[in-house]
């Protein structure tokens, strides 16, 4: 079929590239998003604007709240039909109760899982969430929106499609194809070193959009593999579901030796107990800690079977300070404060996957490196969008003599992608400060939640996008430029400068307040907006240029011949 290795690679590269292309730019735009999405998280969400807090008091602080909770009305709803007769009024018997916190979060998460009388399957139970202000315990609006951690984040890696885990899958399968790529990408350009140095901004489009790509994809390749893998490890149980095929019988044995040999109970045993000073207990988890030359905060808080003989306190360690994903846990037994157990050090398997895993999600504390991760994800950006426009570019000119609409819907798709995806992010935003505390009565029902209705407006964002560069796109079908392009690129600058003007007024907090306070949160955010509503303008001021210049281009028959 080819008539050697290297156009082979040459063809899957272009056609995988342009097939899952879509999916993956909004992976890398998103998941650059994810890296400060705690901060975004507050510029979202103005009553969580103050300095990042510790693990408060449990026993004063925590357990009062954890025990005025009850499931969340989107639990119950999923719940309602996988019961045998009516679901409770209220729910008493608690599972697991655990509070979450990081060294960027000022509020603190927190989860209670209870069990269903009558369940079909007992394993199944409903759930409730809270976010609070770790400084005297009071709870945030429900409906307000974490569009960093809540939305851009899961964005990443799911396309927040969650039926059936579908969206998951589509990505897993995207960053599988992205390993062939990359790995195909590296074959067929032969003068991979030379390429990494050349970037020829004035010469024909095709050409600097070229440059532009390989360069991009040569920088930025070894955060563009590890990351494509990465990823697919940490889904690996999502990908081979051994736990919930014919090996769940084995499964469920292994957790029940696992809780003889580790002393941690699987099963309630259905007698009450009283539950000990777990602040007591967290001085004593500290205390070890601190023996063993690694005192820390804690990160994660968990009770298990609350309220049972068989109940359990976890606390984790806060590892800001290591790139591993470990917790260090101790574990205590709920009614007496006895250590069960101390994990031990983990093996050379465990070490590995703690390392990739730690080194994917970032939670240590360097934020040098967390902006480098931010520019090695633009990057794969701006290497997804150059190569959609030097597929175009290469292949209009001859579409338009052959009349075919290929390149046509390819830039169309092209535009929706990458400018589009920025007019959704900053519809997002702009909702978020328009919109009121409490939705009206009278909207229309599955609209009255004002974090649902943000979400609403942003895929809205997206598909008037898409439709505006469908609209905009005939002039592509004749071997000139989409107008689209540059009519978003102005959309986005003003946009941005909407979306920064609206935190000021709504909030009070301008970029003088907040650098003068050296409040970085939400200042790096707006400046992050503002960065790149200006790069828009550019972008825009140059795309119009090139289109009105595109006729006389030099050397453009000379890119067109060869490349025919």
């Amino acid at each position: 079929m080819f008539p050697n290795f290297r156009l082979a690679m040459a063809w899957l590269h272009t056609w995988f590239g342009l097939a899952l292309g879509f999916v993956l730019m909004a992976c890398f735009f998103f998941g650059a998003l994810s890296v400060f999405d705690r901060e975004i998280d507050r510029w979202a969400i103005p009553q969580s604007r103050f300095a990042p807090q510790p693990m408060p008091s449990f026993d004063k602080l925590l357990r009062p709240v954890f025990e005025d909770m009850q499931p969340s009305k989107q639990s119950l709803d999923f719940m309602r039909d996988r019961v045998n007769g009516a679901l409770p009024e209220r729910f008493d018997t608690v599972r697991r109760w655990g509070a979450y916190t990081t060294h960027r979060d000022p509020v603190l998460g927190l989860f209670a899982g209870y069990e269903v009388p009558n369940a079909k399957d007992p394993e199944q139970g409903v759930w409730g969430n809270r976010t609070i202000d770790p400084r005297s315990g009071a709870a945030l609006p429900d409906d307000r929106l974490k569009i960093g951690s809540q939305f851009f984040y899961p964005l990443h890696y799911s396309l927040n499609l969650r039926w059936a885990g579908l969206g998951t899958w589509i990505v897993g399968f995207a960053a599988l194809v992205m390993l062939a790529a990359l790995v195909s990408g590296v074959v067929m350009h032969r003068k991979i070193f030379r390429e990494f140095f050349t970037f020829r901004p004035k010469k024909a489009a095709q050409r600097s959009t070229l440059d532009l790509h390989n360069m991009t994809g040569v920088l930025a390749l070894p955060f563009h593999f590890f990351f494509a893998f990465t990823g697919l490890v940490i889904f690996a149980g999502i990908y081979f579901p051994v736990s919930h095929t014919q090996l769940e019988p084995l499964h469920e044995l292994h957790e029940k030796l696992e809780a003889e040999e580790t002393g941690l109970p699987h099963d309630r045993a259905g007698v009450a107990a009283p539950l000990a000073s777990v602040d007591a207990m967290v001085a004593e988890a500290q205390r070890r800690w601190a023996a063993r030359g690694m005192a820390g905060e804690v990160g994660f808080l968990g009770l298990q079977h609350v309220g049972d003989a068989n109940g359990y306190v976890s606390i984790y360690r806060a590892g800001t300070d290591r790139i591993a994903l470990v917790g260090d846990g101790i574990h205590f037994q709920a009614s007496t404060g006895e250590v069960l157990r101390e994990d031990p050090p983990p093996t050379a398997v465990d070490s590995v996957n703690t390392f990739l895993t730690g080194l994917h999600l970032q939670h240590f504390r360097h934020w040098l490196l967390r902006w480098l991760y931010v520019l090695g994800g633009l990057m794969g950006c701006v290497c997804i969008a150059t190569g959609f426009i030097f597929f175009v570019e290469k292949r209009k000119k001859q579409h338009a003599r052959q009349g075919s609409q290929g390149a046509r819907v390819v830039d169309a798709l092209a535009v929706t992608t990458v400018t589009g995806m920025l007019l959704a992010s900053l519809t997002l935003l702009i909702a978020n400060r328009l919109l009121p505390d409490v939705l009206p009565a009278g909207w229309p029902r599955g609209l009255q939640n004002r974090g649902d209705m943000e979400q609403y407006l942003f895929w809205a964002g997206w598909v008037a996008a898409m439709a505006h560069a469908f609209v905009r796109s005939a002039p592509v079908a004749q071997g000139r430029q989409n107008p689209a392009w540059h009519e978003q690129c102005w959309a986005v600058a003003a946009m941005a400068v909407t979306a920064v003007l609206l935190n000021w007024v709504t909030t009070g907090d301008h970029l003088l307040k907040t650098l003068g306070a050296g409040y970085w949160p939400v200042a790096g955010v707006d400046l992050f907006i503002l960065a790149g509503g200006a790069l828009a303008a550019w972008a825009a001021r140059r795309l119009r240029q090139r289109a009105q210049a595109a006729p006389a281009a030099p050397g453009l028959a000379a890119a067109e011949a060869a490349h025919a």
